[in-house]
């Protein structure tokens, strides 16, 4: 099929308001969880998902952490500016980013922005007892984002604090709801580690202590990697057919330990989440784009690539490859980006189990489901429907075995 000429309508699907969960349950892993398994669908309750996890198998986790990038700043005039943060841009190394001690540059959407975009703004935060004046300053448009300038006192707090004490957690905009100092938990997997996304990996927020443990017990092999979640994940699409929508770009970080996991383990892996998915999925291109080159531009996935190049390459010997482009470098994490859009027509390379959330009607997560069960989403979703299953990022669950 002509995956570029897929018509968003055929994706869509009646979500009542009432179905959409805007706090999740009490305890994470009392969540409903459906199962797909080869045709057959069934549900069950999270915390038995090791009963369906193969011993000896693989899972890959996303151990992102979200940040507090929602920013507010008061103009003389009263007008209230939004600043939401997107990615760093100088420096534009997340580790050294947060590390920033007195400025740093950001690419933002910037709310209210026509009533700003001259003049510095500024606000009073208390970070650990000090008194720290935070300025923002608008620097110019960027593609879609805007480059937005921190300031702030010299050598007496990091970006990260400042973050801490003055953002605000980003939930999702369809919860159409405030964010509560509860969300700053339960918005986070317990496994979080890594600070960089503006939106949770929300597959993951099923997971507890509890069943973490019980995957183990149960020999179940855990690793780890990390997307960056952009704002862009709630992006929907406007355009008639996917060829007109355009897929953000997000930052990967992959340990070596996790590439060699994945050879070891037949190049076969359960994902967590979309977000872990499209990484998996993506080390594959990288490594047949290493193959010709070892150049920088390598380390990104396109939107089409999957679509526009043929290669019959074997996922052993691409994710092979990554290793040697690592131990040339002397690396032991791969740093990359992707933008791919996985959608029907498209031939899933590794992952061959996904835990995700129900999501969105005509949303790329749809289409990425629906590649995965070869087109077979909506009995999935109809079955979630009538069988009182909550959805999106704060309800329930799913396990498809295609």
């Amino acid at each position: 099929m002509n995956t570029k000429k897929i018509q968003i309508s055929e994706y869509d699907y009646c979500l009542p308001e009432d179905r959409i969960a805007k706090f999740p349950l009490t305890r994470r892993d009392s969540s409903k969880l459906l199962v797909y398994n080869k045709g057959r669908v069934s549900e069950d309750v999270f915390h038995n998902i090791t009963n369906y996890l193969p011993s000896g198998s693989l899972m890959i986790f996303n151990n992102t952490k979200v940040i507090q990038a929602r920013m507010h700043f008061r103009k003389p005039t009263g007008a209230l500016i939004e600043v939401f943060l997107l990615e760093p841009y100088s420096p534009s190394d997340y580790e050294l980013m947060f590390q920033s001690d007195h400025e740093c540059e950001w690419l933002c959407l910037v709310g209210n922005l026509k009533k700003w975009k001259d003049g510095v703004l500024s606000r009073e935060v208390t970070v650990n007892g000090h008194t720290v004046q935070l300025k923002v300053t608008y620097c110019g448009e960027q593609n879609t984002s805007h480059r937005i300038l921190f300031e702030w006192n010299p050598c007496v707090c990091s970006f990260a604090e400042i973050l801490d004490n003055a953002g605000e957690l980003p939930i999702p905009p369809y919860l159409n709801r405030d964010t509560e100092e509860s969300d700053k938990t339960t918005y986070q997997t317990v496994y979080s580690k890594i600070k960089g996304s503006v939106a949770a990996p929300t597959a993951g927020l099923h997971f507890t202590d509890d069943v973490l443990r019980d995957i183990d017990a149960h020999g179940v092999r855990r690793m780890e990697l990390t997307l960056h979640v952009g704002a862009g994940t709630f992006k929907p699409v406007k355009s008639d057919v996917i060829e007109g929508h355009e897929m953000h770009t997000e930052f990967i970080s992959v340990p070596k330990s996790v590439i060699l996991a994945l050879i070891d383990n037949g190049c076969k892996a359960t994902a967590v989440g979309t977000t872990s998915v499209r990484t998996i999925e993506s080390l594959y291109y990288i490594g047949c784009s290493l193959m010709k080159t070892h150049d920088e531009a390598s380390l990104h996935v396109s939107q089409w690539t999957p679509y526009d190049t043929q290669t019959s390459v074997e996922p052993a010997i691409a994710l092979r490859e990554i290793i040697n482009y690592l131990d040339e470098n002397g690396q032991n994490i791969l740093h990359g980006s992707t933008q791919i859009i996985i959608a029907p027509g498209y031939k899933y390379k590794i992952v061959n189990r996904l835990i995700t959330n129900f999501h969105q009607p005509k949303s790329t997560l749809l289409l990425l489901v629906s590649a995965f069960v070869k087109g077979d989403w909506r009995r999935i979703y109809d079955y979630a429907l009538s069988h009182g299953f909550r959805f999106l990022s704060y309800g329930d669950s799913s396990l498809i075995i295609p």
